[in-house]
């Protein structure tokens, strides 16, 4: 970057910091100073959400819950309770994995390391257990840790150490490898120490203690700082991914949230409030942009890190919350407490990372998206000729030459830009105007003249000019310090656009030195730029942050952490700084991400070859000088970047023998035999040759020899760890599997055998020997990519080949005929794409083993789920289809193809001569627009839930609807295809007819969900209960709509019953309901609570044009008159011709009416109440608080009772019960006068009905 360029983002820089100024129509229009300038720029983006109802609940302990990690596969989540265990479980489907017992105390504490291959828990009494992360099962019994109740642990982020801190105000460290005490304990006097947390890198450890907050180097234990925190006790800790901040919980009076800068220790801006009592927990989203916290007041908080502000409100329950953490993909937070629950929370879609923050807006630049995103793309000749677009429309508008003048300068052209920028501030004088000509004239090397014209722009934001002056773009040492002055004199909330611009300029510089040569020079700039990048490698909105810098002058501001950091250890390496460069490299390696790390690869690898070349060739020098043993560690250093090299081994086993190190030689010696048979692929005996090695150093006299002994492991032990791994794969696959390459049926016990006889399972094998300190994320996932899996969705035909037609045969050498073409076709595609597993449902399955059969189709939404690829196969649509051919396929009509195309992640069509649909080579059709808008509009399914569904019971009745027009060739299949959508496992009873299989499935439905909506269909009764339907056909129609009220007329309505109902009889009524049983079935029978109001006249309606069907009038007590449909007949009668029979017409009782308030309304009132003391503080005026927001709610759900409902019919039979009249329309009714409370009380009931 030239020096003139480098001046002009101060310029920028300047106006951020000083002007949060508004420039679409008046650039004097300034946020409100009593608001925080983050807080206004992402204010009315997000609104406050409250749920009471999480998407998930996990229920198994039997006591409160004190404790929840997720671990980093992704797939599991630990749980730690008073009720003495703690539960491994599966987040996908809810099931504990492993019941972890071994406490003989309440659970309070629990702490998971950062590669989830340990798990360390404390209870009551002081004990400590740790537990093998992939298993759950105990790595140690029961260690008397401290002398009273352990309440905090935590991992150091390397996993070799675990803190604990006691109620006796002590803080231990223990080793992970000996499980014994390591260092000397930390002592807070008399203070509880209530959290421990290591720093991201590692280098501190704050302890929180009822009297203060404490900082300590973790190596030397010295206390690095000590301040009070909170008013009462500091409960909770929790650091930004990048270290800057720290954040704390307070109790008590002091229940806030509070931000600590962890180069000062000072606190950051005002303390976060909304918790009204103690927080007790607070966890950090993966990306650095989101809190959580979860406190005793019966909430859990989720709050934007960038402006404090609350995103979301959830409430389980009434009890304490003790617990929370967000998952790995940081799409969900899962939080715990006294209701003996983990409930899972949906961030909301418009406050996830990267959505709601995604395009903060532009200080200065008012573009239009499709603009903006070609200045970012660098693609400055589509962006010149939109913004000429747009003068030639209006020449009148300054905005666009101001805007062509920042393209035409990042082109150079200065005397075009400096053109525009007049005319602009000729037009109209705005801030943007005079940026845009400071920064041409600028370019034209007229420093002076650039001064005023950004002294002028600064009048636009009525900030001094003088920070302008530093515009000289030949003097960038004295810019730099400008920056630095600037960032010292901001409010600290101001201080990273300083630090972003400083730390780029930094970077640049280092650049420019290292361009010509100046090493130590480019050192000291690419130092200088690491320390002030205010984010690390996992922070995501850094490019949205500062997008103008990128629009303005080019920059690339998403990749300074990563690129900086390389060019600092290229940097010290050119410069001879040998021993800096490698440990800055580890040290950026540490902080890195998995996906930082994988952009590293290629860098990483050069760079660690440069340093190995390097201390081979130092150890060359020292070997020739007769210094052996400091080639040895030469050598040894060179050895661990690149232990490939045979040389290396050569030559430190020449040292070795030099200084009578025979068995170090003779290592290095196997070691390279080692090596030579690896270079051959001669596995087994290179397998071999690392045995023998490890038996020398079993044998070894030397005893640090001995100790190199102890970072292998045997053989069999590597096996048994890969063992595990394959057992957890398989038990989520398939049974059977296609091997495409040898086109061979295989169970699971030869799906083994393959792998086994692999070299890819002996290469693992091998680095599992070397490396199992690693843990086991790598084997996970080198077991994964072998045993990758593609699944078939098609529609039978008439000859499909079964398991018996092709066991113990090579498919590809079968007559090609029938099925047995699409079956070799399927096998040959995936073969190509380098998938090695294959699976058909026609021929993968025993269709004649019933145990088999049911376990197969109860596991294949699962299936599905975890393929690597689902290939949909549209055998009726022709080569060269056109858009609209896949709504047309039959494969659009069939039961089971729903579910094949919602559970897996990644699918493809394919025509008839498997070709790609749309000729879309595209890896994921699932990504494709126009495909998912298609088959949106088949299915009836919105291209989101295709995209992204999850099974559940949560809208069962529009997943129904999904289903209700498809056909299977089995009539009970309908039903059992629905299984996996619904989250459901039942027996599979093939001749049970279609009405009980479907029967079945409803009644789970309403039986754990509590969702009534199930019960409203049209159509004929089913026989296993007649308020069930017979047919699924009977969800095709939508449900009624029916109309709602505004807020503005509830409150009128509740006005208006105010004087006419008893305050006393409604609250009654809120709480009898409130108090309903869900409802259940027993034997077929549901027992359904309802409001039920007696039919009092039936009469039939005269209409010759209804053949089958009879309509007939309805009266009944308390509802307007109505009529029905049915074809059943019904007697006749009145008040004066009365029946014997009852008839009732009932409305299922819906919790969702209740509609609970608001938690955001509740924290404003609760904000409202007086200091404790206060004489209008007693139990008194609480409860005539309560009483109040009782009859308030009661008033609410009166009115939400008097409008139209749907209902249907019910005739009571001979025992008592009753039995539902079906109907072929929708029954509307409508309460006559909500007002009569002392009658709805006996209309409430729970019914039998058969």
């Amino acid at each position: 970057m030239s020096g003139k360029r480098t001046a002009f983002g101060l310029g920028r820089l300047v106006l951020d910091v000083y002007g949060n100024s508004s420039l679409e129509k008046d650039a004097r229009i300034s946020p409100s100073p009593s608001r925080p300038r983050s807080t206004q720029s992402t204010f009315n983006m997000l609104q406050t959400l409250s749920s009471t109802i999480p998407d998930r609940e996990f229920e198994y302990h039997t006591d409160g819950i004190h404790s929840v990690a997720v671990l980093p596969d992704k797939r599991r989540m630990i749980t730690g309770s008073c009720d003495k265990t703690l539960c491994l479980w599966d987040l996908k489907t809810g099931v504990v994995l492993k019941k972890m017992e071994g406490h003989c105390d309440r659970v309070w504490a629990l702490a998971l390391s950062r590669d989830g291959e340990l798990i360390a828990s404390g209870d009551e009494s002081g004990e400590l257990i740790t537990w093998y992360g992939e298993t759950g099962e105990s790595l140690t019994p029961a260690i008397k840790a401290h002398s009273d109740g352990i309440l905090s642990l935590d991992f150091s982020p390397d996993g070799t150490v675990l803190a604990s801190g006691s109620l006796g105000g002590t803080t231990k460290f223990w080793s992970t490898k000996t499980w014994r005490p390591q260092g000397i304990p930390i002592h807070c006097g008399d203070h509880v120490v209530r959290c421990v947390r290591y720093s991201p890198s590692g280098q501190l450890l704050a302890i929180a203690t009822h009297g203060d907050i404490e900082i300590y180097n973790s190596d030397t234990k010295e206390r690095v700082a000590k301040f009070k925190g909170h008013i009462q006790w500091n409960s909770s800790l929790a650091w930004i991914p990048d270290g800057t901040r720290l954040l704390s919980g307070g109790h008590g009076q002091d229940a806030t949230i509070r931000e600590w800068d962890t180069s000062t220790w000072q606190q950051v801006g005002d303390p976060w409030t909304g918790h009204t009592h103690g927080i007790n927990a607070i966890a950090i989203h993966p990306a650095g942009t989101l809190a959580a916290s979860a406190s005793e007041d019966s909430s859990v908080r989720l709050w934007q890190l960038l402006d404090r502000l609350t995103i979301a409100v959830f409430q389980p329950s009434t009890s304490m919350m003790r617990c929370v953490a967000f998952s790995m993909d940081g799409n969900h937070i899962l939080s715990g407490g006294f209701d003996n629950l983990i409930s899972e929370w949906a961030i909301p879609k418009d406050a996830s990372p990267g959505k709601a923050l995604k395009k903060p807006a532009s200080k200065i630049l008012a573009i239009n998206t499709t603009a903006r995103s070609a200045c970012i793309m660098g693609d400055l000749s589509t962006a010149e000729a939109l913004f000429t677009q747009e003068i030639d429309t209006n020449a009148n508008n300054h905005t666009p030459y101001a805007n062509r003048s920042f393209v035409m300068a990042r082109k150079n052209d200065w005397d075009h830009a400096l053109h525009d920028a007049n005319k602009s501030v000729a037009i109209q004088p705005s801030l943007t105007g005079y940026i845009s000509k400071g920064i041409a004239l600028c370019g034209k090397g007229q420093v002076r003249d650039s001064i005023k014209a950004f002294d002028l722009a600064s009048m636009f934001v009525n900030e001094d000019s003088k920070a302008i002056a530093i515009f000289n773009a030949d003097q960038h040492q004295e810019a730099v310090i400008r920056v630095q002055e600037l960032a010292a004199a901001c409010p600290n909330n101001d201080t990273l656009a300083c630090r972003v611009v400083e730390a780029y300029l930094r970077a640049q510089l280092g650049i420019n030195a290292m361009d010509e040569s100046r090493h130590n020079e480019a050192v000291d700039h690419f130092t200088a730029a690491v320390d002030r990048i205010p984010f690390s490698s996992t922070t995501l909105a850094i490019h949205s942050m500062y997008e103008d810098f990128v629009v303005l002058f080019g920059w690339d501001l998403k990749s300074l952490w990563q690129h900086a950091r390389q060019k600092w250890c290229d940097a010290l390496l050119r410069a001879g700084k040998l021993e800096e460069a490698l440990k800055s490299y580890r040290y950026t390696m540490d902080l890195s991400d998995k996906s930082t790390m994988t952009s590293f690869l290629d860098w990483s690898n050069t760079f660690k070859q440069e340093c190995s070349m390097l201390y081979l060739a130092e150890g060359d020098v020292t070997l020739a000088a007769g210094d052996y043993e400091q080639a040895i560690d030469l050598y040894s250093v060179a050895i661990d970047l690149n232990s490939t090299s045979g040389i290396l081994f050569t030559n430190r086993c020449k040292a070795e023998l030099e200084v009578m190190l025979w068995e170090d030689a003779l290592l290095d010696a196997h070691k390279l035999k080692h090596m030579a048979l690896l270079g051959v692929q001669r596995y087994d005996d290179a397998i071999a040759a690392f045995e023998t090695m490890l038996l020398k150093l079993n044998s070894a006299s030397d005893a640090q020899v001995r100790k190199l002994r102890q970072q292998y492991v045997t053989r069999s032990k590597a096996e048994g760890v890969i063992r595990q791994v394959i057992n957890v794969q398989l038990d989520t696959a398939p049974l059977r599997l296609l091997n495409t390459i040898t086109g061979l049926l295989c169970d699971r016990e030869a799906q083994r055998n393959t792998f086994h006889a692999s070299t890819e399972y002996k290469e693992l094998l091998l680095s599992t020997m070397k490396h199992l300190n690693l843990g086991t994320a790598h084997i996970t996932e080198a077991v994964a990519t072998y045993f990758r899996c593609v699944m078939l969705s098609h529609r039978w035909g008439e000859k499909e080949p079964l398991l018996h037609d092709i066991s113990g045969k090579i498919v590809y050498e079968l007559e090609a005929a029938g099925g047995l073409v699409k079956l070799q076709s399927f096998c040959e595609i995936a073969r190509k794409a380098e998938y090695r597993w294959a699976w058909v449902d026609s021929c993968c399955i025993d269709q004649h083993n019933i145990v088999e059969l049911q376990k197969s189709l109860n596991s294949m939404f699962a299936w599905y789920h975890h393929s690597a690829l689902t290939i949909v196969y549209l055998s009726d649509v022709p080569p060269l289809s056109k858009s609209g051919a896949l709504t047309k396929s039959a494969w659009n009509t069939r039961g089971w193809t729903v579910p094949e195309f919602l559970a897996p992640k990644a699918i493809r069509f394919y025509q008839q001569d498997w070709t790609l649909y749309l000729s879309d080579s595209s890896p994921n059709h699932k990504e494709s627009a126009e495909i998912m808008h298609e088959l949106e509009g088949a299915t009836g399914i919105d291209a989101r839930t295709l995209i992204e569904f999850q099974p559940g019971m949560r809208d069962a009745r529009e997943k129904l609807q999904w289903a209700s027009t498809r056909v299977t060739t089995l009539p009970e299949d309908i039903a059992y295809s629905l299984f996996g959508i619904f989250g459901i496992q039942l027996p599979i009873l093939y001749g049970e007819n279609k009405q009980n299989a479907l029967g079945r499935l409803l009644q789970e439905i309403v039986a754990r969900s509590g969702d009534i909506t199930a019960l409203d269909w049209l159509g004929h009764p089913s026989e296993f209960n007649s308020c069930l339907p017979a047919d699924i056909t009977s969800y095709a129609a939508p449900p009624c709509s029916l109309p709602t009220l505004s807020e503005d007329e509830v409150r009128t309505a509740v006005s208006s019953l105010r004087d006419t109902v008893p305050a006393g009889s409604a609250s009654k009524l809120y709480t009898l309901l409130d108090n309903m049983n869900p409802p259940r079935f027993a034997q077929c029978r549901l027992h359904l609570p309802c409001i039920a109001f007696r039919v009092t006249e039936v009469r039939r309606k005269r209409d010759p044009a209804q053949e089958t069907h009879v309509t007939y009038g309805v009266k009944a007590d308390g509802l307007h008159d109505l009529q029905i449909t049915t074809d059943e007949p019904l007697a006749q009668f009145s008040r004066t011709r009365p029946t014997r029979q009852t008839f009732l017409l009932v409305r299922p009782w819906d919790r969702r009416l209740l509609e609970l308030p608001d938690f955001a309304d509740d924290a404003k009132s609760l904000g409202d109440l007086s200091e404790p003391g206060s004489p209008l503080d007693d139990s008194s005026s609480e409860q005539e608080q309560d009483d109040s927001e009782l009859s308030e709610q009661a008033l609410q759900l009166l009115v939400r009772l008097g409008q139209p409902f749907g209902t249907f019919l019910l005739a009571q039979q001979r025992g008592g019960e009753y039995r539902r009249i079906a109907s072929d329309h929708d029954i509307i009714a409508q309460v006559k006068d909500i007002a009569s409370v002392h009658n709805w009380m006996e209309l409430v009931k729970t019914l039998e009905i058969l």
